[in-house]
């Protein structure tokens, strides 16, 4: 942490980061000791330790435990009370266990789980889908991953088109044909990617979002099938469109014949319709994964009704056999009875106003307590997202926001949040509010958070 040429530390005095990170972990390990007996535990059988290897990311000596999850909080398996802002990197954005969602899945559980058939539930879900979203036809998938994947090969196969085209610095879950990046202007496989063993930039094109110019030039070729992108980008670090930026896209996209799907998996953080139906956008296909089936295991893919009609006659037109899309549990019973729950009793009007409402007074109490710590960072809200960027001025594409980067004070700022009780997501500097947080929770967050910059911060 001593201070480099890092343009993301000005402001922060490196030595005085150094002694904070040496100290917070000191205190994670002392006050966490039941957490590191079962991550020692875990450690004998399970690879990396945890579940999922992902669960390591949060810059702490060891994996903390959880021991419940209710509403907006969190408790420990030490006992401490943790206000939740991470919501399960929005698996859980209308909180933990949300009554209605934890009242339709013991009902069902009771009455049957998986079946691969449909039930009741199914077609008020597809209607509850197509009111609120204005996209027809609907299917079901277990993860947005297999959402979007599967997206991709019914509109590859509707269109006689292999290419994509994302956004540098895009994230859609596992889908492989997504993590191409572009360095100095170059496609390049991200190098991260293990396991991988075909060229993806073949069939993968990346531009930078905002430029229009450059995305008018990929599609250009004709060779493309859709454009798969995020309304707003939230994985590299938020990146917000410009004024004006969608409404030009789409008309660019529609002329050179390909389909705009928009991934709103995070940006469902929005409003009851998403980003989509809060900017009045209108994709050709759309993604909702993670929450919306209040945490239990789903996602739902939309297609409007000439995609539609064109993705059932391919079908139609393919031999016999397996597709390649869906999996077994896709569109259970536990799931549909879910998502009917969350769709009908949570993502509603009155339920987005007050997480909007707390996401705001969030965001402005960050830009008090920076401005008055006098770091060059900014803050963006995207519904009830916010996130503070180590940059003076946002980003306008992923190169930028990913050059605001900085894991090694992301991790330091995370631990001593999380030893003040606060808890944030891992990846970068993103906050979700729920409906159950509270101005108190906020108020936490606030005041832990300026204890954090008075240690680091140039005095």
């Amino acid at each position: 942490m001593a201070n480099d040429s890092n343009p993301n530390r000005s402001g922060v005095d490196g030595a005085r980061a150094q002694v904070l990170l040496q100290t917070e972990r000191a205190a994670f390990i002392a006050r966490n000791p039941h957490s590191g007996a079962l991550a020692q535990r875990a450690s004998q059988h399970l690879l990396f330790g945890v579940p999922l290897h992902w669960m390591n990311d949060w810059g702490t000596p060891f994996a903390l435990q959880v021991a419940q999850a209710a509403g907006a909080h969190l408790l420990d398996a030490d006992g401490h009370d943790l206000s939740d802002f991470c919501l399960g990197d929005t698996g859980a954005m209308f909180g933990h266990s949300p009554t209605p969602v934890a009242r339709a899945v013991a009902r069902q559980v009771a009455h049957g789980i998986t079946a691969m058939l449909a039930g009741a539930d199914a077609a008020a879900v597809g209607e509850l889908l197509s009111q609120r979203f204005g996209l027809p036809y609907w299917q079901f998938a277990m993860t947005a991953s297999d959402a979007n994947r599967f997206v991709l090969r019914w509109l590859r196969a509707a269109s006689g088109r292999r290419k994509l085209i994302v956004f540098n610095g895009c994230y859609h879950g596992t889908v492989d044909d997504v993590f191409v990046d572009l360095e100095e202007g170059h496609p390049v496989q991200r190098s991260s990617l293990l396991g991988q063993v075909h060229d993806l930039t073949a069939n993968t094109v990346v531009v930078e979002f905002n430029d229009l110019v450059a995305l008018d030039a990929a599609l250009s070729q004709g060779d493309v099938a859709c454009v798969l992108a995020e309304p707003a980008m939230t994985n590299i670090g938020m990146v917000l469109p410009e004024p004006g930026y969608w409404q030009a896209a789409q008309a660019l996209i529609r002329r050179h014949g390909a389909a705009l799907v928009l991934d709103e998996t995070h940006t469902i953080s929005c409003g009851p319709g998403g980003y989509s139906g809060a900017h009045g956008l209108q994709p050709d296909a759309m993604v909702l994964g993670k929450p919306v089936g209040g945490g239990v295991p789903c996602a739902v893919y939309g297609f409007s009704a000439e995609w539609a009609r064109r993705v059932v006659q391919a079908k139609h037109d393919a031999p016999e056999g397996h597709s390649g899309i869906g999996t077994t549990l896709s569109g259970n019973l536990l799931a549909m009875a879910a998502m009917r729950a969350t769709l009908g009793e949570l993502m509603t009007a009155p339920v987005y106003a007050g997480m909007l409402s707390t996401a705001s007074a969030l965001a402005e109490g960050l830009r008090e307590v920076i401005a008055r710590r006098r770091l060059p960072w900014c803050v963006t809200q995207l519904g009830a997202r916010t996130e503070f960027q180590f940059r003076a001025t946002l980003p306008r594409n992923g190169s930028e926001a990913g050059a605001a980067l900085d894991p090694e004070l992301e991790h330091l700022i995370h631990l001593a949040l999380l030893n003040r009780g606060v808890l944030i997501t891992p990846f970068h500097n993103m906050m979700l509010v729920c409906p159950a947080t509270t101005a108190a929770d906020v108020q936490r967050l606030l005041v832990a958070f300026d204890q954090v910059l008075a240690r680091i911060a140039v005095a």
